[in-house]
């Protein structure tokens, strides 16, 4: 199973902003999500959300960069993504686009959660 996981393991960045960078001192908006599958579903899931950010969420306005990670088990994946504001994540989430891919989404995995936060400190 763990030599499946790099080729699941995957950043999407703009060109200024190679990789996602947790600092102290940024300014917009930092969103996690966590999403909650089955074995049988994970690569599908991760495929997905591969099509996601390389089609439609990357190209969006306020969109920085983001990253995208399975657990060992292939149980659970977790997203870090970062946008210029908060209302550019959430025109993206409500748009047509991304709510029928929310839609294909939810069927392949138990539940998610995206989750808006600030960050506070790096160590």
């Amino acid at each position: 199973m763990r030599g499946w996981l790099p080729e699941c393991a995957s950043v999407v960045a703009t060109e200024g902003d190679p990789m996602p960078q947790i600092k102290s001192d940024f300014d917009g908006q930092t969103v996690l999500t966590t999403f909650e599958m089955t074995l049988g579903t994970a690569a599908d899931l991760m495929d997905a959300l591969q099509a996601a950010y390389r089609e439609y969420i990357s190209k969006q306005p306020g969109f920085r960069s983001a990253a995208l990670h399975m657990n060992d088990a292939q149980t659970r994946i977790a997203n870090y993504s970062k946008w210029d504001r908060r209302e550019d994540f959430l025109a993206m989430l409500r748009s047509e686009e991304m709510r029928r891919r929310n839609r294909e989404i939810n069927t392949l995995c138990r539940s998610f959660e995206p989750v808006m936060y600030d960050v506070v400190d790096v160590f």
